[in-house]
């Protein structure tokens, strides 16, 4: 067994990675590790909005952690490569990763399905969450264990017509992290994935609150609301913290019970 929890400080000399760390979800996620002691990697494609999440990050940081970014793509290996590198500098291990990074595509049934698109939308959320599962793996397993979260959907076992390639690639990430919690027990790693529901994030802006979409959330809400990218953070924080040590290869809703029901309505975003 291992020795009593502390309830905060937890992460203390962790080192962890986290994708897609600029905005919503992910700089939700950064802040709430940061905010238990971690040193938190923050990577994505655009320097200067990473500058502005580590800056809100760092205001957050208390027992001694701390932010800093990398820019990047996660479909591209080598940009991967320079991620956990960077990851690796603060402390020399690594003991999580937050493999945040992705996207949906637009709104069309499958007899009109743009391919390229398509392919676009499974490269970023599957093939970027390989890619991480890949380089993290190995420095994980050298620090003695660690835990890898991967960012799946509400729409990821439950049905979002009109989403396309989403809630395919959404699915995936979540057979994706099962098998790697089944490889890998063995080195100690952990593997888990977060399920949101709708979560009040910047991408999510474009969707009128007097609107039938939001309605059609909120209606199949039992909580009767929208989360927060903080709802999230703090499921990763303990995910990633040695609180959840028997936890491993699970798909965690965190979405107010709308999982109890239906999807929303797009039929008017569809194209």
């Amino acid at each position: 067994m291992t020795d009593t929890i502390k309830t905060a400080g937890n992460l203390q000399g962790y080192a962890v990675l986290v994708t897609g760390g600029g905005t919503g979800i992910g700089a939700g996620c950064a802040a709430a590790l940061a905010a238990d002691g971690a040193a938190v990697t923050i990577s994505g494609r655009r320097a200067e909005v990473l500058e502005a999440a580590a800056e809100s990050i760092a205001s957050a940081a208390q027992f001694g952690g701390s932010v800093q970014i990398v820019t990047g793509d996660v479909t591209n290996e080598d940009d991967v490569q320079a991620m956990v590198e960077k990851a690796l500098g603060p402390t020399g291990r690594l003991n999580g990763c937050i493999a945040n990074a992705g996207g949906g595509g637009m709104l069309m049934g499958y007899e009109k399905m743009d391919t390229d698109e398509f392919i676009r939308v499974m490269n970023l959320n599957v093939l970027g969450t390989m890619l991480c599962i890949k380089h993290t793996l190995q420095p994980m397993i050298d620090a003695g264990g660690g835990s890898f979260i991967g960012m799946s959907s509400l729409a990821g076992h439950i049905t979002h017509p009109w989403f396309g390639a989403y809630p395919v690639s959404k699915a995936g990430i979540e057979a994706m992290i099962r098998n790697a919690a089944d490889e890998n027990g063995v080195h100690n790693v952990r593997f888990n994935a977060i399920r949101p529901g709708f979560v009040a994030t910047e991408i999510m802006e474009g969707i009128p609150r007097d609107g039938e979409i939001y309605q059609s959330y909120i209606v199949n809400t039992p909580l009767g609301d929208v989360g927060y990218p903080q709802d999230i953070g703090q499921l990763a924080r303990f995910l990633v913290s040695p609180e959840s040590r028997w936890i491993t290869g699970q798909c965690i809703n965190v979405d107010g019970g709308h999982s109890l029901r239906r999807g929303p309505d797009f039929s008017s975003f569809k194209a």
